[in-house]
């Protein structure tokens, strides 16, 4: 398996907000474009007939001074889900890593490691925050994303059949009778 290079990267991904800031040596930033809160009831059940999604519910922002361009989310302790102003679009022979960033689990928030395959128009991942407060401002990276490229099994070309002595002895015994 290779790591690809943060450029390399940034090629699959579509909506980057400052390249220059996004872009590092083997991996690219993903910026918050979106916070919801979610609904307290989904339903998981065996087949699948029965699912129910909890709801998003989308949090307002506010601005913290009046000049500020960006507005912030000022969140609670609690789960949130998080969406990306960035897609992706990965070959059939890559896997992308997606891991919260460390300033965010320094400030007291988190996201569980997602594993990423083909093309995604939205991306999103489950937000933890366990301080009583966290706030994000808006496109502020908050994750990281590696991507991964592995070799496809290659077919094996077949090995010709092995002949054995009673297939040769048939044909002999056919050669004869003709």
């Amino acid at each position: 398996m290779e790591l690809l290079s943060g450029r390399e990267i940034a090629a699959r991904v579509s909506g980057l907000i400052n390249a220059k800031y996004q872009i590092h040596r083997f991996s690219v930033h993903l910026t918050v474009r979106n916070i919801y809160a979610l609904d307290p009831v989904g339903e998981v059940d065996f087949g699948g007939s029965e699912y129910s999604p909890a709801t998003r519910i989308a949090l307002g922002t506010v601005r913290r001074n009046p000049e500020d361009t960006y507005e912030w989310w000022d969140l609670s302790r609690g789960r949130y889900q998080v969406e990306f102003n960035e897609s992706l679009n990965l070959g059939e022979d890559e896997l992308g890593l997606l891991e919260p960033e460390d300033r965010l689990m320094r400030a007291g928030g988190s996201h569980v490691t997602l594993t990423l395959r083909g093309k995604l128009e939205t991306l999103e991942a489950p937000l933890v925050v366990d301080t009583l407060r966290l706030q994000i401002k808006k496109n502020a990276r908050i994750s990281r994303l590696r991507v991964f490229r592995f070799k496809l099994a290659a077919k094996a070309p077949s090995a010709p059949r092995a002949r054995t002595g009673r297939t040769l002895k048939k044909k002999k015994a056919a050669r004869r009778q003709r």
